[in-house]
């Protein structure tokens, strides 16, 4: 392998080709011109010896090979490109923040997050993106994703902020109709909206490691929707107790379970920066921590 110590221009150029697609995005974000970034690569990849791209007069598709360097130095970039600010005052964050988390979390956590997240680093510039899609941090250029469950952490960073209970629910008219189960067996035995991930829905956790598979007429791709659909009394739901708070509190939905012990998820903030973390990912995710503690998460 020839040394890559004099290449960081192409590195740059190569890594920002794969994130934004092309040479003119690529471009765009580094403030060149297209061929200055085609050249880069070009030059590149003749010193690496191998094409990282396939070229069309309509496509650029990474290789093999391109995407196995892209995996190894993209991470290493990162850390460069950060390495500053991994020492920089705690008070004078700047530059961009780009976040990931699931959409049933925006009321819970976005409010908090621009009013006293954003309002204490004027400087920082916030972008949100909400989906319950696992994004890929590296290539679709994420600082740092939330998510809820037991995380492969792979070639990324995985900070546990909390944990958060699950409950089911359903209407008072649902558990007029079907009792409150006291064994798993009844749990199971009564209908269901189910939340359905690429067709499958998926298996309730009980605290005790017991899975099962609910049988129910309406499946559901968002805790949003699985929340609509137990409040008309369709079906119970299994979500995060901080979602439905309120709405238990309120007596629009009523815990169908409380005997059966169900477990805590994890909520978890997983980023690809490896152990050189910048400060605005390290206090975004002390903030995240912190404000979790406030959402009735034990």
């Amino acid at each position: 392998m020839p040394n890559m110590l004099s290449e960081t221009s192409g590195l740059m150029a190569f890594a920002r080709t794969v994130e934004a697609g092309s040479f003119t995005a690529a471009a765009r974000v580094l403030r060149t011109t297209p061929s200055a970034i085609s050249k880069s690569v070009a030059r590149l990849e003749k010193k690496l010896g191998a094409r990282l791209f396939l070229r069309s007069t309509r496509a650029l598709t990474l290789t093999q090979e391109g995407q196995v360097f892209f995996e190894r130095i993209a991470p290493l970039l990162r850390d460069l490109d950060s390495s500053d600010e991994a020492i920089g005052s705690r008070s004078t964050l700047s530059g961009r923040l780009r976040i990931s988390m699931p959409g049933e979390f925006a009321p819970l956590l976005l409010p908090r997050l621009f009013e006293n997240f954003a309002a204490a680093h004027p400087l920082l510039t916030l972008e949100v993106g909400l989906t319950d899609r696992f994004v890929d941090l590296v290539r679709e250029d994420y600082d740092v994703v939330l998510r809820i469950g037991n995380a492969a952490g792979g070639d990324y960073m995985v900070r546990t902020l909390a944990k958060l209970p699950m409950v089911v629910v359903a209407s008072p008219t649902f558990v007029e109709l079907h009792g409150q189960p006291r064994r798993t067996a009844d749990l199971a035995g009564v209908p269901f909206a189910r939340y359905v991930t690429n067709g499958v829905p998926a298996p309730v956790r009980l605290a005790d490691a017991t899975t099962f598979v609910p049988s129910g007429r309406v499946d559901c791709d968002s805790g949003a929707a699985l929340i609509e659909a137990a409040k008309t009394g369709i079906g119970a739901a299994y979500l995060l107790r901080c979602l439905v708070d309120e709405d238990l509190k309120n007596g629009a939905l009523v815990d169908l379970a409380p005997e059966i012990a169900l477990p805590e998820l994890p909520f978890n903030a997983l980023h690809a920066f490896g152990h050189t973390v910048p400060m605005r990912v390290r206090l975004f995710c002390d903030f995240m921590a912190d404000e979790a503690k406030t959402l009735g998460v034990r």
